[in-house]
């Protein structure tokens, strides 16, 4: 593939590689790494707290995890499967957009998204759920 066509085939050829690469990076960000590694990625809402301490903890989820063994440490899976997924990415995007810099970009993206789902899960999701009701 040289690169993306025009209309509805290359809106589907988009499509499949975001769902491509979504679906890569939760499997090897949320199940197959954190098994190996024995982490816990998920998001834990906070809920308490002000604003500042609830913001830094959305932020810095996506860097730090709680381990198996009860501690804090580096978030490998979180990390691990965002740059596989960014890796992969260079087999199915066209040929003019692999290389470092796909990876790199897919790479920051997927972070960026992952601090702001923490922001939105903190902040906004409350509202529109049993949970932001107590």
């Amino acid at each position: 593939m040289t690169d993306y066509r025009q209309g509805a085939r290359g809106y589907g050829e988009r499509f499949g590689a975001n769902l491509a690469s979504g679906s890569s990076e939760a499997l090897f960000g949320n199940a197959i790494l954190p098994s190996l590694l024995h982490q816990d990625p998920r998001y834990f809402y906070r809920g308490s707290g002000t604003r500042g301490s609830r913001a830094w903890h959305a932020v810095i989820a996506p860097f730090v995890c709680q381990g198996d063994n009860g501690k804090s440490q580096p978030n490998y899976s979180q990390w691990g499967g965002s740059l596989i997924s960014a890796a992969l990415s260079n087999t199915y995007y066209p040929d003019s957009e692999r290389g470092a810099g796909l990876v790199m970009r897919n790479f920051g993206t997927s972070m960026g998204l992952h601090v702001a789902l923490g922001l939105a899960q903190e902040f906004l999701l409350g509202k529109f759920t049993s949970r932001g009701k107590h």
